[in-house]
């Protein structure tokens, strides 16, 4: 998601700085979505599905169509609880999202995107067979702009207990994303909003998979995430001096201190600079 100009539902904003923080607030409490919206988040998840009791999921369906008669200055996602919502939230000029539940195979995705064609879709994979077909679901559609997990349902899909059960399911979906040429997928939440510790020590487990960013279920995870995956001074002097060198330099070449340097290396080093001007 590199731009926010041309989706559908979208104004245009210009260029994007990169997601490092998703922030989910339930949709049946519409003084909560307010002050996701002002927490400096960098998207705002407006939950439908878990976070809201079936007896309100009709009150929340219609209080967040009434908040997306609005465009806002930071992009408001929709978690559905049903296909039934997709129409009502479709054609809202404040919708910049959807995040689809429980999708297992590349039909799912084929039936969403037929109710609501171009709507920007992130799957969210929650049980083994969705894991199996990451690719096929990050390559069903072009409205696919993301893969996310959700490791709740997965972990109990599994049986699992031990959170490095999950690391062999987290790097298939890093790199069914990056085989299907999409952005590097977000954390899980921590659901622990008192452990910071472990989010950040979670956060630096995650970076080192491949992931970017996290989602969040409180505005005081925010602040960690970020930290944990914004570059250290060290890694951003590192990448300067990398995109210096290769500057006008064709192929490959070393660097004084011996380190070979490469295309790849430069892209990483481009990437590096580019999160860290987030806090410029």
């Amino acid at each position: 998601m590199s731009t926010l100009t041309g989706t559908p539902g979208s104004v245009g904003l210009g260029p994007a700085r990169t997601p490092l923080t998703w922030l989910y607030a339930p949709g049946d409490r519409p003084a909560v979505v307010a002050k996701a919206l002002s927490s400096g988040a960098d998207v705002v998840i407006v939950d439908l599905e878990d976070a809201v009791a079936p007896h309100r999921k009709a009150y929340a369906l219609d209080a967040t169509a009434d908040l997306l008669t609005d465009v806002h200055p930071v992009p408001v996602h929709v978690r559905v609880h049903s296909p039934h919502d997709i129409p009502v939230l479709a054609l809202l000029p404040g919708l910049r999202g959807l995040r689809v539940p429980k999708v297992t195979c590349a039909s799912d995705i084929h039936r969403i995107s037929a109710i609501a064609p171009g709507l920007p879709l992130y799957p969210l994979l929650e049980n083994a067979l969705a894991v199996e077909h990451a690719f096929a679901i990050a390559t069903a559609d072009p409205a696919v702009r993301g893969l996310a997990l959700g490791e709740a349902d997965l972990r109990a899909d599994l049986g699992v207990r031990d959170d490095r059960a999950l690391d062999w399911p987290r790097s298939r979906v890093v790199v069914a994303a990056r085989a299907a040429a999409l952005p590097p997928p977000a954390q899980s939440v921590h659901p622990d909003i008192g452990d910071l510790e472990a989010l950040a020590a979670g956060c630096a487990r995650g970076r080192a998979l491949g992931f970017l960013g996290r989602a969040a279920i409180h505005p005081r995870q925010l602040p960690v995430i970020e930290r944990a995956y914004l570059p250290t001074s060290e890694e951003v002097d590192a990448a300067r001096e990398v995109v210096e060198a290769a500057a006008g330099e064709p192929g490959a070449l070393a660097l004084p201190d011996g380190r070979f340097v490469d295309a790849a290396v430069v892209a990483v080093a481009h990437r590096v600079l580019s999160l860290a001007s987030r806090s410029a």
